[in-house]
């Protein structure tokens, strides 16, 4: 694949699609976008992508079609809607859905593509929107091995790290158990960061320590100077996580896999929910942490 001869057809261009298909776009590949924010469709067109009216439009004009959407309901009406894009992709043509769904619906997309003749790729991604805006996440993909091959070169201008899982939904199942650690890790440092100010910890003594010590990961280094200060903005949503870890817990009982932690770690996530911090960084769960143990800001 030739990046500056290839024609992609991007839908969702929200707060991870939108530097995505930007990396795309500076590689010299032409992008033809779709999404119902149109705000979002402008920006991208500013940048010197092409808008598309619908989904239809954008997938009927290209061989390779990438989705980065929310969920499993917005997959499910992007691929079987009304305006579902497998009514006029063609024979060996290329899906790739980028997104954080259910192995479940990743199965019925696989199915209803195969029928079609057309080849599937599930290649959700880890990463901050700050990696996504340099091209430095980490891609997963499972699906067709020579379909994999071929878009390589796109996952290369994405990511940073690219890795073929498999050929069903491993890509699915490896995604939801890094976030699972991932929103583990983010609930227990809540709990530690409580369990040292009732000690009476200096709260930024002991962020500095724990930045600097044996349980430092590239998540805590990334996630504790903002805490620090404070600052919950939101570059993975405590409402995100929450929904990824419905993802977890379902497919863990399909597939009969134990989810104790999975469920008490949903249990923190939705009460900080319940307390108003779920459009808020998931680090918010730390706000819900020290309230339940009664203590103010630091």
């Amino acid at each position: 694949m030739i990046l500056s001869e290839t024609k992609v057809g991007w839908i969702g261009a929200g707060k991870m699609g939108f530097p995505m298909s930007h990396c795309l776009l500076k590689s010299g590949v032409e992008i033809c976008v779709s999404d119902p924010d149109e705000r979002q469709v402008k920006k991208l067109v500013n940048e010197g992508a092409q808008a598309g009216s619908t989904n239809i439009s954008v997938a009927s004009e290209t061989d390779v079609v990438i989705s980065m959407i929310p969920n499993d309901a917005a997959l499910r009406d992007v691929v079987f809607g009304e305006l579902g894009i497998f009514s006029v992709m063609k024979s060996n043509s290329i899906y790739i859905d980028m997104s954080t769904v259910s192995p479940e619906i990743s199965e019925e997309v696989s199915n209803e593509a195969n029928n079609r003749g057309i080849f599937y790729l599930r290649a959700p991604v880890s990463g901050s929107t700050l990696l996504a805006e340099g091209g430095n996440l980490t891609i997963m993909c499972s699906g067709n091995k020579s379909a994999y091959t071929k878009c390589l070169p796109l996952f290369e201008v994405m990511g940073a790290k690219q890795y073929y899982v498999g050929s069903e939904q491993q890509a699915l199942y490896l995604k939801l158990a890094i976030n699972l650690l991932a929103g583990s890790t983010i609930a227990a440092l809540a709990e530690s960061l409580a369990f040292g100010r009732k000690g009476g910890l200096d709260w930024d003594l002991m962020i500095d320590v724990m930045n600097e010590s044996v349980i430092a990961s590239p998540l805590l280094k990334y996630s504790l100077p903002p805490l620090k200060e404070r600052n919950f903005q939101a570059a993975f949503a405590a409402n995100q996580m929450n929904k990824d870890l419905g993802l977890i817990t379902a497919a863990a009982d399909k597939i009969g896999a134990p989810s104790d932690i999975s469920q008490i770690v949903s249990d923190i996530y939705m009460a900080a929910i319940a307390s108003g911090y779920g459009s808020e960084n998931l680090t918010a769960v730390v706000k819900e942490i020290e309230n339940k143990a009664e203590l103010g800001e630091p």
